[in-house]
């Protein structure tokens, strides 16, 4: 045993409490403790090395959510390589530009997407979960070990190439300093240890599947309830079934759980849902809080965190709109257009410091420089607010807001009064060119199941809601709102289908 092994939560907990469950594998029905993670990592471990793969290489994943992946980070981790997971969502092709970017050594991932491999990078070795890997783990002797790696908080764990982007793939790269320093951020902040079991639904190729609470209670030794995608009444059975103690979803998955008919059912040691990864609309948190379920507001990104604010179950309810306070060790500035401080109360890009910021984009040196401040802020492109007792409200992107007649228009508000009107589920709401008036608003409206509203009437209540000018000048209906892998919607294309209904 050297000093590597000793700082490996995983193998930390596999001697402290063998068999302790780290992952409940809900669409196999399995169950890892935490000795068959540290075993299995020790065994991909030692065939990493056996193909040459070490220090400073990438080993890419393409796989739905389940335990391997788990052991094949935690390998990496040891040997000193890097996890890049790839998101299956992708075509071919542009797959192929991830990996040529990425610099991979290895290819792993189910035999369902071999075909990604066959045409996405030439001669990229290439290992099948299904076909390979079971033989090649087994033939790894009971005793057998790798050369570990030095210890160097720096190094690069994990690079997740961030979803909805177009033209060059833009790799964050994740140091073990940011994954450690928010697992103990967020077990603080959050006041989570080995006792809370948490589930996960979001891929493994977003930083929520990974960063949210899997590595942070993995670093607690806790347990994860692991489900290879969102549907309502499996995570609701989940939830139930496994004692989950505290939840995370997207508000769409909220908007979903709500409409399901399991939902409102007894939890008794679920403690609270986060919500996070897009605004929560007012309402919706109310309708949650409603059900009888306690539900407090998160932020976060992949380059930073990904887990920013905590709060209570009393400022939760106090400040329904706010996110908290800051994390440990996270520094926070909220700024104004020249980049000055601006006063408690006023509306600021979100700037952000401290240990759990992320080490640039991957073959990027001009992207990571605009990313960051000479003094090393982070420009989150987040606007936010801070109230007098310190605790944030984030108001939406910079980039979605759009200017009206020569008026600040905030897509997030005009969102959150929509989302009060009778029958809306969700609302968004991009800005369009005009004529007249510069740019003025266009608004999608999915309604709940069941409920009629037409466009004129929406109309109609919000200008009994905001401000006129903050009225969109179009309102469409439409059946579902599109979403991109992690579930957040889609602004790219409704911006696409706004222009184009605008002309």
């Amino acid at each position: 045993m050297n000093v590597m092994e000793m700082s490996d939560p995983i193998h930390w907990w596999a001697m402290l409490t063998p068999g302790k469950t780290a992952i409940v594998d809900r669409v196999r029905g399995a169950r890892w403790s935490y000795a068959d993670l540290d075993d299995a990592t020790r065994r991909w471990a030692v065939v990493f090395t056996d193909r040459g793969v070490g220090a400073g290489d990438r080993v890419a994943v393409i796989s739905g959510n389940r335990p391997e992946v788990v052991s094949l980070f935690y390998a990496c981790a040891r040997i000193g390589a890097a996890l890049v997971p790839l998101n299956w969502r992708l075509a071919p092709a542009e797959l192929g530009r991830v990996l040529t970017d990425a610099k991979v050594a290895l290819l792993v991932g189910e035999s369902r997407f071999s075909a990604v491999h066959d045409v996405a990078v030439e001669s990229l070795p290439w290992l099948d979960f299904d076909l390979d890997a079971p033989a090649l783990l087994a033939g790894v002797a009971a005793g057998a070990n790798c050369t570990l790696a030095h210890q160097n908080i720096e190094r690069a764990a994990m690079v997740l190439y961030t979803s909805g982007s177009t033209g060059k793939p833009k790799g964050a790269v994740l140091s073990h300093r940011q994954i450690l320093y928010n697992a103990i951020a967020t077990t603080t902040g959050w006041q989570l240890d080995a006792d809370d079991i948490a589930p996960i639904s979001t891929p493994f190729f977003h930083t929520g599947g990974w960063h949210v609470f899997a590595t942070p209670l993995w670093f607690r030794g806790g347990t994860i309830v692991m489900f290879d995608g969102f549907d309502p009444s499996t995570f609701l059975d989940g939830l139930a079934a496994e004692k989950c103690t505290v939840a995370f979803g997207v508000p769409t998955q909220l908007v979903i759980l709500l409409e399901s008919s399991g939902w409102g059912r007894p939890l008794p040691h679920l403690k609270w849902i986060a919500c996070g990864g897009a605004p929560c609309p007012a309402q919706l948190a109310a309708r949650v809080r409603a059900s009888g379920y306690r539900l407090r507001l998160g932020f976060g990104m992949t380059e930073f965190g990904p887990n920013c604010f905590a709060t209570s179950d009393d400022m939760a309810l106090a400040k329904a709109a706010s996110v908290g306070l800051p994390m440990p060790y996270a520094e926070m500035r909220l700024v104004d257009a020249d980049g000055a401080d601006v006063s408690d109360g006023k509306v600021g890009e979100l700037y952000l410091r401290g240990p759990q910021l992320f080490s640039g984009y991957l073959h990027d040196a001009e992207r990571s420089a605009d990313a960051l401040t000479a003094d090393g802020w982070f420009r989150t492109g987040d606007l936010a607010s801070k109230d007098s007792d310190g605790a944030f409200t984030i108001r939406g992107r910079q980039k979605d807001m759009f200017i009206s007649g020569g008026e600040n228009v905030f897509p997030g508000e005009i969102e959150a009064a929509l989302a009060d009107c009778a029958g809306v589920a969700e609302a968004v709401v991009v800005g369009v060119a005009h004529e007249r008036w510069g740019e003025v608003g266009h608004a999608f409206v999915q309604l709940r199941s069941g409920a009629t509203l037409d466009s004129e009437t929406a109309l109609a209540e919000l200008r009994t809601r905001i401000a006129h000018y903050k009225v969109p000048k179009f309102l469409e209906i439409i059946a579902e709102l599109p979403r991109i892998g992690s579930g957040k919607i889609d602004r790219a294309f409704l911006i696409s289908l706004a222009d184009q209904g605008s002309r």
